[in-house]
């Protein structure tokens, strides 16, 4: 696989942490540097380690990973879209640890977003590549993006506050439905 061709893969699955950190990013008013770089850390982490994941699975047992996968994120997704929305009806979009922003949400929003990774690692298992440097390529394309897309998201949810929130996990829930549907589709 050539440089660009890694780079265009690694830049491809990172778009979905992208927008989830977007979406984050906006649902509180109070986002540092440091929160930016959390998060794009835990995303990039994770979307390194699924490719992997998909590789090993996808040379053990490929046709039981992807007949689950597209209900996980969408079951994940949801989740974390939904509690960003009961979030912004409540009121409780204020920067603290409501509305989708604890670790464990965090975490959550990670592997809903990279389950596209794992089903790309186990099409990956089926040819001659470096499994570890597209994790290592797709980790750091992740962290940019995500850390890229909590800072940005931090000015629409100064912007807009509760709206932004709103939207945000609406995007979420939206981005694990079109998952569902492209998956239920094929």
């Amino acid at each position: 696989m050539s440089p660009a061709s890694i780079a265009v893969l690694a830049f491809g699955m990172s778009v979905d942490a992208f927008a989830a950190a977007l979406a984050r990013g906006a649902s509180g008013r109070r986002v540092h540097l440091g929160h930016a770089l959390r998060t794009g850390m835990v995303f990039g982490l994770v979307e390194a380690a699924t490719p992997v994941i998909g590789w090993a699975a996808g040379i053990l047992a490929a046709g039981y990973i992807a007949a689950v996968d597209h209900w996980v994120a969408f079951g994940l997704l949801g989740l974390v879209g939904g509690r960003m929305i009961l979030g912004a009806v409540r009121g409780h979009g204020d920067g603290g640890e409501a509305g989708g922003r604890s670790p464990l949400m965090l975490v959550c929003t990670a592997l809903g977003t990279s389950i596209d990774a794992m089903v790309v690692g186990v099409s990956l298992a089926f040819l001659q590549i470096d499994i570890w440097l597209i994790a290592a390529a797709t980790g750091l394309a992740t962290f940019c993006m995500a850390t890229g897309g909590m800072l940005a998201g931090r000015m629409l949810g100064a912007r807009f506050g509760r709206w932004a929130e709103a939207a945000g996990g609406a995007a979420l829930v939206v981005l694990g439905a079109a998952i569902l549907y492209e998956h239920l589709a094929a």
